[in-house]
């Protein structure tokens, strides 16, 4: 046998893996299992982080609403209401009445179209409403003393700061 300058057992060594645990003994195994269980020294500070990272990505996210303003926006959704439109033709008035739905602050509602109210608030064209609830009315009249046919008239609701409107109701004259 030649001699290589290296160990007999030196290229078993080089190629397999080197494990310095000793073996594990069947018996042993439930014993680990349960050391397992029953060691909780990392539990405590890994929940503690968890919580922290929870509780901060909740409050960027709830600044973050705010922030962009869309906070604002959640509260200032258009009432729900439904309104009536009767048109007396001699005349040219139309009386608006509040047929049902939520009560509406008087100077967030208007009225616009070709009437001789057009952009007046529903507080503007009936001086002692304060609130618009059901059974409330306002009579409006054509700028022409009558309306020409597909003229329309609109009940506007306009939000507290002003940055948003939505169309509650509208007539049109077919005539």
């Amino acid at each position: 046998m030649q001699s290589t300058g290296v160990a007999p057992d030196a290229a078993f060594r080089l190629s397999s893996p080197i494990d310095c645990h000793p073996p594990v003994r069947a018996q042993e195994i439930p014993m680990q299992l349960t050391s397992l269980f029953n060691d909780d020294s990392a539990v405590s500070p890994v929940i503690g982080v968890i919580l922290m990272v929870a509780i901060t990505v909740i409050l960027a996210a709830v600044i973050g609403t705010f922030v962009l303003g869309l906070g604002d926006q959640v509260s200032e959704t258009s009432p729900q209401a439904s309104f009536s439109f009767d048109y007396t033709n001699t005349s040219g008035d139309l009386t608006i009445t509040h047929e049902s739905g939520t009560s509406i602050d008087a100077d967030r509602v208007s009225i616009s179209g070709p009437v001789g109210t057009n952009g007046d608030t529903w507080a503007d064209i009936d001086g002692s409403a304060t609130e618009i609830s059901a059974g409330s009315s306002i009579t409006v009249t054509a700028n022409d003393s009558s309306f020409a046919s597909g003229e329309t008239v609109r009940v506007i609701w306009t939000s507290e700061s002003g940055s948003s409107s939505s169309t509650l109701q509208s007539w049109t004259y077919n005539g």
